[in-house]
This record gives structure tokens, sequence and C-alpha cells, in this order.
């Protein structure tokens, strides 16, 4: 990736919030350029408190955090670590979302509901931030939400690689575990050599979160190792119900991948006792050691986050990233 000058060094700073440090940890060692000193606490009511124990005027600031649970503290704190970087006289802050704060409310469904994906881009933008680089947004639309640059990077190139690997020689069918995501599985498609593709057709009810009826497969999956592919894997519902009518339909194996690794419960004991071989995932979002089952296998996304941190910070294109697919 190059080495960064003592010179420019100075200019690049990382900071971590408290979400998930591991990552940034990782993502400083790819870059030479270890998280900024901090110093963050909660008060006793709840509020939080960030200060830099280096100064950061002039620099090209890169905040990480993580939207784990609780995912509305740890978004205050990344708008208060982008304010306190704005004060400094930071020279442009960029805010690094691997996974992007309410990016499921991206449009209205019905009357007086909020699009609340919009309302993070305005506060990150009210707070101080110059740009965004998230991963894997839900839908692509929540670029135009921030009024400044958003770098999209995508992880597909990473799961794909050790799909290929891990399933050598066996026929792959990729799955759309709905049509919304039909699009995203020709991308899969096209990545692993032209496979077939099928998707499940199903019905949601929009009075129940998180509440889906999966009806049939359209798509050849006889025989083959059936991939279902998705942005995000919540509760589990959607992929369990997937594979059960997969292999109904004959599928002789059924494997995920998925970027973000949410796995709100029951998520882990569904995923458990489905009949899934494989869950694939990056780190995104950490994975606390009760969630972590012997069928799920997470990638690192560090490397990918580093080399788009790079391409900003030199002023470079992040679209060569993904073959000017970005």
């Amino acid at each position: 990736m190059g080495s960064i000058t003592a010179e420019n060094r100075k200019s690049l700073m990382l900071f971590s919030g408290r979400a998930f440090p591991e990552l940034a940890d990782e993502i400083g060692e790819v870059l030479g350029v270890p998280p900024t000193p901090t110093d963050a606490y909660d008060f006793a009511n709840g509020e939080i408190f960030v200060r830099y124990r280096e100064s950061v005027r002039g620099s090209d600031a890169f905040v990480v955090q993580s939207m784990t649970q609780p995912l509305n503290q740890w978004l205050v704190e990344s708008l208060i670590m982008v304010d306190a970087l704005k004060r400094g006289s930071a020279k442009r802050i960029t805010v690094v979302l691997p996974f992007y704060p309410y990016a499921r409310q991206d449009k209205k469904h019905r009357g007086r509901e909020p699009i609340s994906a919009r309302l993070m881009s305005d506060l990150y933008k009210t707070a101080g931030a110059n740009r965004i680089l998230t991963v894997d947004l839900h839908t692509a639309q929540i670029q135009g939400f921030f009024d400044g640059p958003v770098d999209h990077l995508f992880a597909m190139d990473i799961l794909a690689g050790y799909v290929e690997d891990r399933f050598a020689g066996r026929p792959i069918t990729v799955v759309a575990p709905d049509s919304g995501r039909v699009r995203v599985a020709e991308r899969w498609t096209d990545r692993l050599g032209g496979c077939p593709l099928a998707f499940i057709h199903k019905t949601r009810d929009p009075m129940k979160p998180n509440h889906v009826v999966a009806n049939r497969v359209v798509g050849d999956v006889e025989g083959r190792v059936c991939l279902i592919v998705d942005d995000m894997i919540d509760t589990g519902g959607t992929i369990s119900k997937a594979a059960d009518i997969l292999f109904d339909t004959g599928a002789a194996d059924v494997v995920v991948a998925a970027t973000h690794a949410v796995l709100s419960d029951p998520a882990t004991e569904k995923l458990k006792n489905s009949r899934i071989s494989e869950v694939v995932v990056t780190n995104t979002l950490p994975l606390p050691p009760e969630k972590r089952l012997d069928k799920i296998t997470v990638l690192s996304i560090a490397p990918l986050i580093a080399r788009a941190i790079r391409e900003v910070f030199d002023d470079g294109s992040v679209t060569t990233l993904f073959g000017g697919l970005s």
C-alpha cells in the first residue's frame, strides 16, 4: 500500500470511538498510523465527554465508529468526536462508518414516518463532517442524503474470494433473499464467473417489523450449493426461512454471505438451529463471544477501509478499489 512519509504522517490522524476500538487499531496497523490517544467517558447522567490528547490542528482526520449496541450512544459519541475535531481546527473530517446507522429507514412507507437515514447525514454535516466513508449501504441512494462526498465501499470481493476458495469445483447458485436484492445478487453472479441466479419470492407484513413469510424459489437450485447474499443479518429470520425453502426445493447445501453481522436476538439461536452450513460475514460490527458460532466465519474489513482512507488522504480514487464500480 506504500509507506506514509514522516511529513505526511503529521497530517493524517486516526480517531477511534469506544464502540469497537479493535477495528480502528487494525486499520491503524495497516496504515501505519495508530489511533490518536483520546479521553472519552460518560458522566453520571449518561452525557458523553471527549477530548483528544494531541493537537489536531490542520489534520486530515478520520473518525472510526462502528454502530453496534447501544447504537444511539455510539452515534452521539461520534457526533461529539466530530465536533471536538472541528473546534480543534482539523482541516478535513471524514467519518468512517463501517455500518451506517438507521440505513433501513431510508424512505417513507406510510404517512407521518421519518426518513431517519437522511437525518443521520444531516447530523454529521451539522457536527462538522466533510466526508463519509461507509461499507455496503442498505440502499445506494443514501449516498445522496449527505451534502458532501460519500465513499461507498463494497465487501463483495472479500466475501466472494473466500467463497471461491471454499467451494471450488462445486456448482453454485447465488440466491437473493428477496426480489429487492436481485441487483446485488446479479453483481455476485458476475463476480463468481456467471453462475446461475435465483431469488426467494416472499411477502412482508409492513405492520410487523422483522416478520417475513417466504413463498417459493424462482431459479435453478436443484443439487447446487446455494449462496444467499445480503447486506446484513439482523434477527436471522429471512435467511433461516430462505434456507428451509431452498432445501425443500432440492438444494444440496446453503451458505450465507453478508457484510454486516447485526445478529439481534434471537439471530444466534436461529442460525445455530438452521440448516445453513456456514455464515460468512465481515467485522464491520464486533461479534461478542456469546454470538461466535462454529458456523460463522468472520473476515476482516480493515485492509479495505485502510486502503480507502489512504486514497482519500492522497486525493486518489476510491473507485479504483472496485474496478470502477463505486
